[in-house]
C-alpha cells in the first residue's frame, strides 16, 4: 500500500504480514528528508532539534487533500533523569464521514540517539489502539502499559516516530540499503530502508530537492 504527500515524492511500501504503517506518517515523508539531503550521522550536531515543527497537508490519491499532520520537537524534558527531546506527530484526516487521528510521542536521548518512552493512540472506524511503552536500554528491555514486554536487541533502541528522525542521521546516498536492527519490539527487526531515487518537488513554500526514501517494517503482533 502506498500513500503519496503533498507532491508525491515519498513512499512508505507495506505488504502484510508488514506492519500497517500510519497514513499520517507515510504521507509526512516527502519534506521531511528534503529539509535533510546533508545530515550526517553526528551525536554533536543532529539535524534537528527543538523547536523544529513541520506542516503537512495530506493527500490521497485522486481524493485530493484530506487532512493536516504537524511533526515538531519538543523539550528538554528530563526521563529518569536523562534529558530528553520529546518527539511529536499529529494527524487527522477524513474522506467523507470516516475520521482517521493519530497522536505519537517519542522521548528520545538526544546523545545516544536512543528512546526511552513511547506513546501512540490510533483511531479509525475500523479499530482503536493505544500504546505506552517505556524502554530501559541499560537493562535492554521494554515494558508495556498492556503487560506486554520483551529484550531489546540494541542499548539504543527506536521506536515507529524516532526512526524517522533517525533515517535523518542517515547518508542517503543513491542505491543505498540499510538494515536497521534497532526497533524495541524485537519480533519488528530487521527494519529496511531503501534509497530509491531523488528528484525536485515544487510546494507552496518553495522549490526542494527531494529523496525518494522507502521504508518496511513487520508486525507480526498485530498482523501475524
Amino acid at each position: 500500500m502506498r500513500y503519496g504527500a503533498t507532491a508525491s515524492l515519498a513512499r512508505w511500501k507495506q505488504r502484510r504480514p508488514s506492519a500497517r504503517i500510519t497514513l499520517g506518517l507515510a504521507a509526512c515523508l516527502t519534506l521531511l528528508f528534503a529539509s535533510t539531503l546533508e545530515a550526517q550521522t553526528n551525536r554533536a550536531a543532529l539535524p534537528f532539534s527543538p523547536g523544529e515543527e513541520l506542516v503537512y497537508r495530506v493527500r490521497l490519491g485522486g481524493l485530493g487533500s484530506i487532512g493536516r499532520a504537524v511533526m515538531g520537537v519538543d523539550g528538554p524534558e528530563v526521563v529518569r533523569g536523562r534529558e530528553v527531546y520529546v518527539l511529536r506527530f499529529d494527524f487527522r484526516g477524513r474522506v467523507g464521514p470516516v475520521v482517521v487521528v493519530d497522536r505519537t510521542r517519542s522521548w528520545v536521548d538526544p546523545a545516544e540517539m536512543a528512546a526511552l518512552r513511547f506513546s501512540k493512540y490510533e483511531r479509525s472506524p475500523v479499530s482503536t489502539n493505544r500504546q505506552d511503552v517505556e524502554l530501559f536500554p541499560g537493562q535492554r528491555e521494554w515494558k508495556a502499559a498492556s503487560g506486554e514486554g520483551g529484550r531489546l536487541a540494541t542499548g539504543a533502541p527506536l521506536d515507529e516516530l524516532s526512526f524517522l528522525y533517525h533515517i535523518r542521521e542517515l547518508r542517503l546516498a543513491d542505491g543505498d540499503v540499510y538494515s536497521c536492527v534497532r526497533h524495541f519490539d524485537e519480533a519488528r527487526n530487521p527494519v529496511t530502508v531503501r534509497v530509491l531515487q531523488r528528484g525536485r518537488i515544487r510546494v507552496p513554500a518553495g522549490e526542494f530537492a527531494t529523496v525518494l526514501v522507502e521504508m518496511r517494517v513487520k508486525d507480526p503482533r498485530r498482523y501475524g
